[in-house]
């Protein structure tokens, strides 16, 4: 099949950010004299939103009392949009993979769980401007991944039928959301999460390196005589 559009998740895809996270998280945590992680369970502490990974990386009294949590995920986001680009960098080959895409005329998103205004900086900052049509991160009033919703609005926006989206990310998260939305569920080995969980929510195909996007998968542009139904 040929692929019509891709979207994409962010942390652990697209970018390295996991230490980032981890040492602004780990910094917020100490101002507060708790005490700290190690980086890998961060990997287990990100993808369902900053929010999440406050209640993951706090003790357990705190986290269960939700004004205190709203405390330390301000004071988090405040440090972690002083840190967002000390260590975070696009995956080697990522770059590269992307351009032929545009260079194809496939239309691309960003679909994250990250708050939006951290999404905009970093994408901007990292990725030439306008690679990608639409970057949609946490927001207020819309659901997170894995529900559907915002993936399947930019695939409408796109003119794409669900059918023709290749959906990529590296979390159980990202697979879920392919398929409630209906896309192909692309997992990539390279992010923060083992294959194996990757398998277990139903990953259409395994991607080894960023090289492998344009390799394994086929895209065409969609032709004006095709239909958002086919």
């Amino acid at each position: 099949m040929n692929f019509q559009a891709a979207i994409f998740d962010l942390d652990g895809t697209l970018i390295n950010s996991l230490e980032d996270l981890a040492d602004s998280a780990n910094a917020m945590l100490a101002s507060y004299g708790f005490p700290t992680h190690p980086l890998d369970p961060y990997r287990y502490f990100v993808g369902n939103g900053s929010r999440k990974l406050i209640e993951r990386c706090l003790p357990k009294e705190k986290a269960a009392d939700p004004e205190f949590v709203e405390e330390a995920l301000q004071r988090y986001k405040e440090i972690y949009a002083h840190h967002t680009e000390d260590k975070t960098r696009p995956y080697v080959g990522i770059l590269p993979a992307l351009q032929m895409l545009q260079q194809q005329g496939i239309p691309m998103g960003i679909c994250t769980n990250k708050h939006q205004s951290a999404a905009d900086e970093i994408v901007a900052h990292m990725f030439p401007q306008g690679l990608f049509r639409t970057i949609s991160g946490d927001r207020l009033g819309l659901p997170r991944k894995p529900h559907p919703q915002k993936v399947l609005k930019m695939a409408e926006d796109f003119g794409v039928a669900p059918g023709r989206v290749a959906y990529f990310g590296d979390t159980s998260v990202d697979m879920d959301t392919a398929h409630n939305a209906g896309f192909y569920a692309v997992g990539v080995l390279w992010g923060f999460r083992p294959q194996e969980e990757l398998v277990a929510h139903g990953a259409d195909i395994l991607l080894a390196s960023p090289e492998e996007i344009t390799t394994k998968l086929s895209f065409a542009r969609k032709q004006p005589h095709d239909t958002a139904e086919t």
